[in-house]
């Protein structure tokens, strides 16, 4: 559901592995300064903030990703933009499918399914909790996994081009650095250090996209120009 499936899509062993450290590393600087300067009591709060950070990732890249769809199509050659729409049906397809498992859990709430009010009888009550058990081990794992994934390919964009993933990781962890700018994030760090842990997402995400940019120019001879098929 989340990973790019258009054919003939290059893969770069090298990228994929510079995106790992990077990740590692981040991730790693993140608990470190989290504990060290009391930012979270323990390594559960960490935790618990990072996945509040990657679900928020995940709904700003809801938002961007048909914005910069609408952009590409106004500047992509007319006879390319039923292509591009065609190509971007997958990526819109992932988003849906993760904001759609994630209503589940409001939805038998709201609806009281999960307090078990449709459970009337002994029919429904085997209805109500083996759904119940369905979406804790099926739908549960399924947010948790694609909400990683969902980042990691950037909602499959490659099946658009392969500078899709790129540009839209660079432009999401910028206005992920604003939003920890208005919400004042890192808040109790010395400001040097703040400065650092602010912007230090940002610049090495972009660092790392415009390499790998780079590498698919001048190694596999595709260009950002080419997204517009003109």
């Amino acid at each position: 559901m989340f990973r790019p499936s258009r054919s003939g899509i290059v893969h770069d062993p090298l990228v994929v592995r510079a995106q790992k450290i990077r990740t590692l590393v981040g991730v790693g600087a993140v608990v470190w300064v989290s504990l060290s300067y009391n930012l979270a009591r323990s390594l559960a709060d960490v935790a618990n903030e990072r996945t509040d950070q990657s679900w928020l990732s995940v709904l700003m890249l809801s938002v961007t990703f048909p914005l910069a769809v609408a952009v590409l199509l106004v500047l992509a050659a007319p006879r390319a933009r039923f292509e591009l729409l065609r190509r971007a049906a997958k990526p819109f397809g992932a988003i849906v499918a993760l904001i759609s498992a994630v209503a589940t859990f409001p939805a038998t709430i709201l609806t009281g399914f999960f307090n078990g009010k449709f459970a009337t009888n002994a029919v429904m009550a085997v209805v109500t909790y083996t759904t119940l058990a369905l979406i804790l081990v099926w739908v549960f794992p399924f947010i948790v996994w694609g909400v990683g994934l969902a980042l990691l390919h950037v909602f499959r964009t490659a099946d658009i081009h392969e500078t899709a993933p790129p540009l839209l990781a660079t432009i999401l962890v910028w206005e992920m650095a604003v939003v920890d700018l208005v919400t004042g994030a890192y808040a109790g760090m010395p400001g040097p250090l703040q400065t650092l842990f602010v912007l230090g997402a940002p610049l090495s995400v972009t660092a790392v996209a415009v390499w790998e940019i780079h590498r698919l120019r001048v190694h596999h001879n595709i260009a950002v120009r080419d997204m517009l098929m003109r």
